[in-house]
């Protein structure tokens, strides 16, 4: 399990908490080595896939975290964000994929020599709500806008009817559907062990070979790589942290586990942002709901996301705003010389509500630029970044990246009004 080989490794010894979210004295070490038994990885890959498990039945995991899309996607949905079980309402943020979801350490604060207070890491969801894999497997489960079950109780009885019963029965006990919270946390326990499994963190990218020796890279693509890493020029490396040196892959996840206030422009399509007062306020709810001091600071700020597989995603972004991986790397490179491009309200940080705007990212390269100055990436530039991107898909990706590179020349920002209609069916 995750969490114990994180406490194997000593690295969760707090040194305080912040309204018992555990403070530590060391950043994480690398999670796994996995080795989860093989009948618990088979229930939870039955379990992601039945459509049975939704109400009304039709809609599984995968539904959403589509294998063909590098465990993303938005279940037929073409305007940022998911359909649910029923096609007459959707989600309000971009699913994300589910690989390498194993290696995400639960929620903590910490303070590095740089940092003049201690900054939250980790946690499940882009508002890193949940620390447990039996919790993030409820959310979406009993989600209205997503399963649509009506409790706990409801999905035990699926699952004790369920053609795999027997399966669960074998590996946790002839009792497990005894009660509703045996069979929750049974379900939780085949769940992170199929998101353990190498079929969900498979390491076989281009990139891992490379740095294995049994690879190269282009030119352009090595020209990305150095780009990624220039802290004066595009500075991913700052929170897309990895090491090309390491031979252990999972030292290069592509992300610190931290978070961030980038501002994306809003994503108009989503029904719920019709509404001028909405705004998704992302880690400060989660503040607010495990009683951090001054939660509001965190408001605007979500997770930033492993870049492994990338280049196979429908859409980027929390909100979805973006269909194509060039305009997202355009975006961080332009934001805050031509906001205009960006922003089509004609307000700056559109997406984030006026009283956190104070929150949002200007310090660092390259948000820390001015209007009308040269960006730090030109057209070439990002170009490079990309290719270097596209180096992450994994080897049973590789094809869909492929397809979406050719279908998707760039798209620029947000769907056209027509799209911003609640899609009829999936």
């Amino acid at each position: 399990m995750r969490g114990k080989s994180l406490i194997a490794a000593g690295v969760l010894a707090a040194s305080a908490a912040i309204a018992g979210t555990p403070q530590l004295s060391a950043m994480p070490g690398v999670a796994g080595p996995f080795s989860p038994a093989p009948a618990r990885v088979a229930l939870g890959r039955q379990v992601f896939f039945d459509t049975r498990l939704s109400e009304p039945a039709g809609t599984s995991c995968a539904s959403c975290h589509d294998p063909a899309q590098g465990f993303a996607g938005n279940h037929g949905s073409r305007i940022g964000v998911a359909i649910g079980s029923r096609p007459d309402l959707v989600g309000r943020r971009n699913v994300p994929s589910a690989l390498y979801a194993a290696y995400v350490p639960p929620l903590f604060f910490y303070q590095d020599d740089d940092a003049p207070a201690p900054t939250p890491f980790g946690g499940l969801f882009t508002d890193g709500r949940v620390d447990s894999l039996s919790e993030l497997v409820r959310n979406p489960l009993l989600n209205p806008l997503e399963m649509h079950n009506r409790d706990d109780a409801a999905i035990a009885r699926k699952l004790r009817t369920a053609p795999y019963a027997d399966g669960f029965r074998r590996a946790f006990g002839a009792d497990v559907f005894k009660s509703t919270t045996s069979t929750l946390a049974a379900l939780g326990a085949a769940m992170d062990a199929f998101l353990q499994s190498r079929e969900m963190a498979p390491f076989s990218s281009r990139y891992d070979a490379w740095v294995q020796g049994r690879a190269t890279l282009t030119p352009q693509e090595l020209r990305g790589l150095k780009l990624f890493k220039d802290p004066d020029r595009g500075n991913c490396a700052s929170c897309h942290k990895f090491n090309e040196t390491s031979t252990n892959p999972a030292r290069s996840l592509f992300t610190d586990f931290g978070y961030d206030a980038i501002a994306v422009p809003r994503n108009r399509a989503i029904p719920a942002n019709r509404d001028p007062r909405r705004f998704d306020d992302g880690l400060c709810a989660t503040g607010r709901t495990r009683g951090w001091k001054d939660p509001d600071q965190w408001c605007g700020y979500f997770r930033t996301p492993s870049l492994r597989n990338v280049a196979v995603r429908e859409r980027y972004m929390h909100n979805g705003v973006f269909s194509d991986l060039r305009d997202v790397v355009a975006f961080y490179a332009t934001r805050s010389i031509e906001p205009e491009r960006w922003y089509k309200g004609g307000r700056p940080f559109d997406d984030v509500a006026p009283r956190h705007l104070g929150n949002v990212n200007v310090a660092t390269m390259p948000y820390n630029r001015r209007k009308g100055m040269k960006p730090a990436l030109d057209d070439a530039d990002i170009d490079a970044i990309v290719a270097f991107l596209r180096t992450l898909t994994d080897a049973p990706f590789e094809d869909a990246a492929r397809r979406k590179a050719r279908q998707n020349p760039g798209t620029g920002l947000v769907p056209a009004a027509s799209a911003y209609a609640l899609p009829s069916k999936r």
